[in-house]
């Protein structure tokens, strides 16, 4: 049975780099595609075998994706904010660095993660009925400290308003996968395009990442550890409301805002397996997933679950590392212009496959919208109203 565990636990992390490496395929896809085999060509197979897949690629797949959101501007639903500091450091030649820095947060959190597992069992069921009431108003304050923290307080209001605005009708259309034409071009494209126009050429990446301030790692992760549960557990809830959350209460620069990205995204991922067992709501595609292939999870399973995310996580920082110094050679030799012409098209085809010609539509005024949002000279992350306000309507009505 061990030989079987490792041998899912390393097929699991493949395919989760794979994944990662390539924008438009989710963690979400691959669960419900591998729960539609589950019971025809799978079927043979011990379901405890198919949950350990799925937790190693979940956790692979969530380091490895800030790969190709930073380096290449094709963010997914949960690195979408990893683009904005991480392009920043890729035309100052740090892009391994910006890279490595969502590993660190990553791997500091899958340690506290398996530390907190069962504290926050007891947790999550006691206060989640409660938090459930003061979730919309907590983003409403949220909403207020972005506004208020900058110099241009009316522009920051227009963007956090138009972008939520647009969001709320973009969650509302017949739409599959509506948050890839959604925040591919509000985070991605937007930002390729202005580079084009300004001709951007990526300096000579450094190969050696700057070392970490152990200092200043504790802001981000504490306010990662705070943020992260009311998204772990809470609908409408993502990696990318429970950074703006953290980021708000760390005040974190934008170095350090990589490691708060890279600790949130695993600790969500991590407690939604939790979520799964205290409470039985399913809160990503992974916990969806393993509920759909099993029901009810005890706590022996979840045990096992909560290993396996911590050796995946081990194994996955170094993939990352080793995965980003190939990127830099890749990335030193194109011309960037031509790169992020190639990309746009095949983002616009990924797109038109997934999300059809309307998500293609959305795709298009997204990106204008972000390209107006940015010029406007505030945060590029009041441009997640796009996020937050769908999620207080849903809680409040």
């Amino acid at each position: 049975m061990l030989i079987q565990i490792i041998v899912a636990l390393l097929l699991g992390i493949l395919v989760g780099v794979f994944t990662g490496l390539f924008p438009g395929i989710h963690i979400n896809l691959v669960g419900a595609f591998l729960v539609t085999l589950s019971s025809t060509f799978l079927a043979g197979i011990s379901p405890i075998y198919l949950i350990v897949f799925i937790a190693s690629l979940a956790i692979a797949h969530t380091f490895i994706d800030f790969i190709p959101s930073i380096f290449l501007g094709c963010p997914d639903s949960d690195t979408e904010l990893s683009v904005l500091p991480g392009h920043e450091l890729l035309k100052q030649g740090e892009g391994h660095s910006a890279i490595m820095r969502t590993a660190y947060g990553g791997l500091i959190s899958i340690f506290i993660l398996v530390l907190l597992t069962l504290p926050l069992v007891h947790l999550i069921s006691w206060i989640y009925p409660i938090i459930r009431k003061l979730i919309p108003f907590i983003l409403i304050f949220v909403c207020f400290l972005m506004i208020f923290s900058e110099k241009k307080k009316f522009s920051a209001a227009v963007v956090l308003i138009l972008t939520g605005f647009f969001g709320v009708c973009v969650l509302n259309l017949n739409l599959k996968e509506p948050l890839l034409p959604l925040l591919s071009g509000l985070f991605g494209s937007s930002m390729m395009l202005m580079s084009i126009n300004q001709n951007t050429k990526i300096p000579k990446q450094k190969t050696l990442s700057e070392k970490l301030n152990l200092k200043k790692v504790y802001k981000p992760i504490l306010a990662a550890l705070i943020a992260s549960p009311l998204c772990g557990f809470l609908p409408g809830l993502g990696g990318g409301q429970a950074a703006v959350i953290g980021n708000q209460i760390s005040r974190s620069d934008k170095k350090d805002f990589l490691i708060l990205l890279g600790a949130v995204n695993i600790l969500v991922m991590g407690i939604s397996f939790i979520s799964l067992y205290s409470i039985s709501k399913t809160r990503t595609g992974a916990s969806a997933a393993i509920q759909s292939l099993i029901g009810t999870l005890n706590l022996n399973l979840l045990i096992l679950i909560i290993i396996i995310c911590l050796f995946s996580g081990v194994l996955s920082f170094f993939l990352t590392k080793f995965l980003s110094l190939k990127f830099l050679k890749i990335i030193e030799k194109v011309n960037y212009k031509k790169l992020s012409i190639g990309i746009l098209i095949f983002l616009s085809i990924i797109i038109c496959m997934i999300s059809g010609i309307l998500g293609f539509f959305v795709f298009i005024v997204s990106t204008a919208t972000g390209i107006y949002c940015i010029s406007l000279n505030v945060k590029r992350t009041q441009m997640m109203g796009c996020l937050l306000i769908p999620t207080i309507i849903l809680y409040l009505f």
